[in-house]
């Protein structure tokens, strides 16, 4: 579909293409659908390239709640702002954009804390809605209501998100670098610069070397950390981990007689500063452990008092990497213009959006870090294929 002139579509709904995930694990469905125009305090853009994430994943094969379907996935994105409701002064139609599933109001006493990266105005939730009102800007060509995916909702041509949850970025940043920031990479880089506050020549201990591990080498690399040692099951990550600074690498099935602790034990010298646990199981790690992994829903988390107590062990979360999304996004696009933060090696693949369940099989059998899906039928001029 061609793009849409603001002054054609303003105010009006808008009929587009979505990919639409109407039953758990199956293929998702190309089919047209209705955009409704923006209210007040929301933003409709235009997605120029969507990312495919590992909770993109999980939640397409929940068969309870908080899966519900007919869905429209994916929450890291870049667009075009293509209009705005009342009381929206922040972006302009045009403006390139990054939305979130996390809020900044820049409102609330948390939004204007250094403290937290949690708005207590909108707080996050695995929502169906939009944010404000619980209602869906979404409906299929039989009027019925699709529902939406953490407030974002980028596998579709168009979408809506509330004010809150979109960052204003350089539209000098090619979008399929850019998209990587609205969710993975942020998270992983920022639990190690906001979260843990690794500082220059500590050591550090990353469970899991998938894309938001690696993210996490990355970060901890940019804080200055001298060892950062990556434990994973598969001896192949080895490569792929060097090139975002990991400089030990632990086969956590090949360590003989030993327990991976031992071995990092062994590496540090008495064990690593800061630990970040990527895989979904946050009864990893000890000292000063940072859970960044999905578990499923319901789980839960079970601490010896112990190993608290005498040990001094602690555990964090980290939402969103502790980024606050609009002060801090542009900081790390910033520094991936200087060179400094690596977003080119994250992208392995790139699809057209009429190939969007190839990402999924790429993602599902591991043969991918970050797959770009770009919607438009031609293309922003970017390759398509595999990137190398």
């Amino acid at each position: 579909m061609d793009a849409k002139s603001s002054s054609e579509s303003r105010g009006k709904p808008i009929r587009c293409r979505a990919a639409v995930s109407r039953k758990p694990g199956e293929p998702l469905v190309i089919e047209e659908i209705m955009v409704a125009p923006p209210m007040a305090r929301e933003v409709r853009i235009r997605i120029i390239c969507t990312s495919l994430c590992h909770s993109d994943i999980t939640f397409w094969k929940l068969k309870d709640y908080p899966g519900i379907f007919p869905r429209i996935l994916g929450h890291e994105a870049v667009g075009v702002v293509e209009s705005v409701g009342e009381n929206v002064d922040e972006v302009n139609e045009g403006d390139i954009v990054i939305p979130t599933f996390m809020a900044d109001c820049g409102e609330c006493v948390d939004c204007r804390s250094k403290k937290s990266n949690l708005c207590s105005k909108l707080p996050f939730k695995v929502s169906p809605y939009m944010p404000r009102d619980g209602t869906s800007r979404f409906t299929d060509l039989k009027g019925e209501v699709l529902y939406h995916f953490l407030f974002v909702s980028s596998f579709s041509e168009y979408t809506v998100a509330d004010i809150a949850h979109v960052t204003k970025i350089d539209p000098s940043i090619p979008p399929n670098r850019a998209c990587l920031l609205g969710c993975g990479v942020s998270t992983g880089v920022g639990a190690a610069w906001k979260t843990a506050n690794v500082e220059p020549g500590s050591t550090v201990a990353i469970f899991g070397l998938r894309s938001i591990g690696l993210a996490v080498a990355e970060g901890a690399r940019l804080c200055g950390a001298t060892k950062i040692i990556g434990v994973d099951v598969n001896p192949d990550k080895v490569v792929i981990g060097k090139k975002f600074g990991v400089t030990d690498f632990v086969d956590a099935r090949g360590c003989e007689n030993k327990s991976v602790s031992q071995v990092i034990n062994e590496l540090t010298g008495g064990g690593a500063d800061y630990c970040f646990e990527c895989v979904g199981l946050a009864s990893l790690g000890w000292g000063k452990t940072i859970v960044l992994g999905v578990d499923k829903p319901g789980a839960t988390l079970s601490l010896s008092s112990f190993d608290v107590l005498h040990n001094g062990k602690s555990l964090m979360g980290s939402l969103f990497g502790g980024l606050k999304a609009k002060s801090d996004i542009p900081i790390l696009l910033k520094r991936y213009l200087d060179k400094e933060l690596q977003l080119d090696e994250f992208v392995t693949h790139e699809v057209r959006f009429e190939e969007i369940n190839k990402a999924f099989d790429l993602l599902v059998e591991g043969q991918c870090l970050r797959c770009v899906i770009w919607m438009d039928k031609v293309s922003e001029e970017a390759p398509m294929g595999a990137h190398k």
